[in-house]
């Protein structure tokens, strides 16, 4: 089980408890003193709401995972619909594994996806102040 924690202070992580990218995240910044609140999307979903605060810092392109196993899977109708930002926001929401992870939410506001040590460094900085 991933650390939990319900401080306003925390990043929050947004992922999939299995996911190797996530997991290797949540160590990194464990080793930073971070202790971040966890959601996994996969079992409570993202709601249309986080989905848009997300999409205000990241193009839809960036927040869509086009490599994994669940993109692949879907039928080439599905794939070919995704043309824009709401397009690819409903997909999204009815399958959040399509959501690149970890998508994290920085007390600073600042919204991080997947996983780059010298990004996640800059927006923990960021948080600090």
């Amino acid at each position: 089980m991933l650390p939990m924690q319900t401080t306003d202070n925390s990043p929050k992580l947004f992922g999939i408890p299995n996911c190797s990218t996530v997991k290797k995240t949540m160590a990194w910044l464990t080793e930073q003193g971070q202790t971040p609140q966890f959601h996994d999307f996969k079992k409570n979903g993202v709601d249309a709401s986080t989905l848009a605060r997300w999409l205000r810092q990241h193009d839809w392109q960036v927040l869509l995972n086009r490599r994994g196993t669940t993109w692949r899977q879907l039928e080439a109708s599905a794939q070919a619909s995704v043309q824009d930002a709401s397009s690819a926001t409903q997909l999204m929401s009815t399958k959040p594994s399509l959501i690149k992870r970890p998508v994290i939410e920085w007390p600073s506001g600042t919204v991080t996806v997947g996983f780059d040590p010298e990004t996640l460094e800059q927006a923990m900085a960021g948080s600090a102040k």
